[in-house]
């Protein structure tokens, strides 16, 4: 405890309460960002190239301020499953399991459109779309930032500290999966919740695995058919 000179003392954070403003601090970093998605109605004014150099400096971004919180902390970074004692068998892991869960997630969306929710047609803005060679080499390496940005931040760090303040391993990964569907709001009420299971699911596998590397593998494969090999098929058609 710490008596100033005017003799009052102040009693340092307990680690929750520091966990909890760090926690606020992040969210306030990315959610006005991604809460943005909601409003996005005209499609077509932002080019590929500015989006895509935009998510990347983002996301490396927000990567760096992680690693500075574990740095900060004394936390080794394991903590955030990046581990690698078996890499090559958790990517396969990811691989098995591509198919299921986006038979799965097809299977949501279907639903979800039938029972009356909304789902925007194209889903994806003209701006993510690729449109050239260079522009298809720059949404490749888009998406394999995502995918390891995204899992670090959603999966890793998010966990990590929703688990420590609630007390509840369900309650994070449950807050950590709606967190992540937010930048999805231009997909509609369908598109958020397929996102938010996607999201569940990942967050389940990386529990599962204790690494990172499983998700990072799903999540590159959704990203870059989405991204990079329809689009590129189309525009070679």
């Amino acid at each position: 405890m710490h008596v100033p000179a005017d003799g009052t003392a102040t009693v340092p954070a307990s680690p929750r309460e520091q966990q909890i403003w760090e926690l606020l601090v992040f969210l306030f970093l990315i959610a006005p960002s991604m809460g943005l998605s909601f409003l996005v109605i005209r499609q077509g004014n932002l080019s590929f190239r500015l989006a895509a150099l935009a998510t990347i400096l983002r996301d490396l971004g927000l990567v760096c301020l992680v690693l500075f919180f574990l740095w900060r902390n004394g936390e080794p970074v394991r903590l955030i499953g990046l581990r690698f004692r078996r890499p090559w068998r958790d990517a396969l892991v990811g691989f098995a399991l591509f198919v299921p869960m986006t038979l799965a997630a097809g299977a949501l969306e279907t639903v979800l459109k039938q029972v009356g929710l909304t789902a925007p047609s194209p889903p994806t803005p003209k701006f993510l779309i690729a449109g050239s060679p260079a522009e298809f080499v720059l949404a490749g390496l888009l998406v394999a930032v995502v995918a390891v940005a995204e899992e670090i931040i959603f999966r890793g760090y998010l966990i990590l500290r929703l688990q420590a303040i609630t007390g509840s391993g369900a309650a994070a990964v449950i807050l950590s999966s709606l967190i992540f569907s937010l930048g999805h709001g231009y997909e509609g009420t369908v598109g958020v919740l397929t996102v938010a299971f996607l999201g569940l699911f990942f967050a389940l596998v990386y529990i599962w695995r204790g690494s990172l590397i499983a998700p990072i593998v799903l999540h590159f494969l959704q990203d870059f058919i989405g991204l990079v090999l329809v689009p590129l098929l189309k525009h070679q058609t």
